[in-house]
């Protein structure tokens, strides 16, 4: 079974990344040491918390098998477990992007997600 996982940047940023050949992440994951992703259940709180109305970005779904071992989860917000990437993600990871729009009460509208 695939399981997805969530990543919010710049639209500009993963189109950067498409070029390259790999995303690095956002000036937030490069001071962690890692890329912050979320699962369902978390993106929506993730993008409250550290992406409230920021606008242009957009949603790429992951196939975290694709990432191997350097994909690790860890603790964080109130003992969850998070994945973090340690290591650029590789675009052919990304098994969907999709805009993630401001509604009009300011908050990130989300497509259907999924574990």
């Amino acid at each position: 079974m695939t399981r997805i996982i969530y990543h919010m940047c710049r639209r500009q940023e993963w189109q950067a990344a498409q070029v390259a050949g790999a995303y690095g992440g956002s000036s937030q994951d490069a001071a962690d040491g890692f890329i912050h992703f979320s699962t369902a259940a978390q993106v929506v709180e993730s993008a409250a918390k550290h992406r409230a109305s920021q606008s242009g970005l957009v949603l790429l779904a992951v196939d975290a098998d694709r990432l191997g071992g350097a994909l690790k989860w860890e603790p964080s917000r109130g003992g969850q477990l998070f994945p973090h990437l340690y290591g650029a993600l590789p675009p052919d990871a990304v098994v969907r992007v999709a805009d993630l729009p401001l509604g009009a009460d300011g908050r990130h509208v989300f497509p259907p997600l999924e574990d």
